[in-house]
């Protein structure tokens, strides 16, 4: 039987471990508020995974702005670029998308979609743009200045939809509903998953593919290990790389919004974005920063997050607990990475250690 390679050891222990403790978690803390801890379990299963309807309709359907929101997390900071803007990136993706679709969405006809789709990607890879010239040119750390364009991002949409974008008839803080031709077509019938998912799972694959097979992945796997190391030995333009990160991090994320106007929302809200752009640094983080992990990872969260909302409604739980579960899990994970440095140097000295000890055997 073939041992399975010691990184992927240690990548699925990591998400038994933590995935062991945030149910504990969750249990301990609902027991200590008084509540009937298994009924609430019962119905986060319930609402997250428990029937085919919960799993299409409401968990791959949240499940898909936090995998394209998770890639853009995890591309960035396996660059060592800390992009903490998705949310705002998906925020200006979403506004794009809406502003195309109304604007163009009657005389484009079937084009329109694929414009709006585009608009959504340019918008979030300029906002992103706007961090990276920053760094580029003026050394302002883009933890700081994608954080700030969080909020700028969402009084931006706030100026929309009570502005130039808002709905005829000026009640409302939204967007008129966008023409059908402007809407994502369903996947499965009788379901409300959208063809965005499939387009989420293809953009984790060539991900993962670019990353571990090509030229760019590998400048930007060497940056991230070893910046100054990558630079002199490999004389890779580490500022480049950095940029051009941030760029395809905030086109993935607005790629994320344009979807949730197209094929969930079919209009701009205020809180369009319940705030996938910082889940989506839990997903990448328990993902270990792997395209093809954020999937099940982003599955996960979507299945959490569905499951708050039928745990609220049947068993009278606060969604919020969700979400710090979803807090404790980000801690844990932190706390675990330092363990996993510290097991895998110690699995790479015994395996060294039993090399040595049988290159000596006669």
């Amino acid at each position: 039987m073939r041992t399975p390679p010691r990184a992927a050891l240690l990548d699925t222990l990591t998400v038994a471990i933590v995935a062991v403790l945030a149910v504990a978690l969750l249990w301990i803390a609902l027991r200590a508020a008084g509540m009937d801890a298994t009924a609430a379990l019962t119905a986060l299963w319930r609402g997250g995974f428990g029937s085919w309807y919960a799993l299409t309709s409401a968990t791959l359907v949240r499940a898909t702005p936090l995998v394209l929101t998770g890639l853009a997390v995890a591309l960035a900071f396996r660059a060592g670029v800390w992009n903490i803007g998705a949310d705002g990136q998906l925020l200006v993706g979403a506004a794009a998308a809406a502003a195309v679709s109304l604007a163009w969405g009657v005389g484009l006809g079937r084009l329109v979609l694929p414009l709006a789709l585009a608009a959504g990607v340019t918008a979030g890879a300029a906002w992103a743009g706007i961090a990276a010239v920053l760094r580029s040119r003026f050394g302002v750390l883009e933890v700081i200045t994608t954080i700030m364009l969080n909020f700028v991002a969402l009084y931006l949409v706030a100026f929309l939809v009570r502005g130039p974008l808002q709905e005829p008839t000026h009640a409302y803080p939204q967007s008129d509903v966008i023409p059908a031709v402007a809407r994502l077509p369903v996947l499965i019938r009788g379901t409300r998953l959208h063809w965005g998912f499939v387009a989420a799972l293809v953009a984790a694959v060539v991900m993962a593919w670019v990353l571990r097979r090509t030229a760019a992945g590998f400048r930007v796997r060497a940056v991230g290990q070893n910046a100054d190391a990558a630079r002199m030995a490999g004389r890779i333009d580490v500022a480049r790389v950095a940029g051009r990160v941030l760029l395809v991090s905030g086109a993935l994320a607005g790629l994320a919004g344009a979807l949730e106007v197209t094929g969930v929302t079919f209009a701009l809200y205020e809180d369009i974005s319940p705030g996938y752009g910082y889940t989506a640094i839990a997903v990448a983080l328990l993902a270990g920063l792997d395209p093809v992990g954020v999937i099940a990872t982003g599955i996960l969260f979507g299945g959490l997050e569905s499951g708050a909302l039928a745990m609220q409604r049947d068993a009278g739980v606060p969604a919020v607990v969700v979400a710090v579960v979803e807090a404790v899990v980000v801690l844990v994970i932190l706390a675990l990475t330092r363990w996993r440095g510290n097991a895998a140097g110690l699995l790479t000295r015994l395996a060294g250690g039993g090399a040595t000890r049988l290159g000596d055997q006669p």
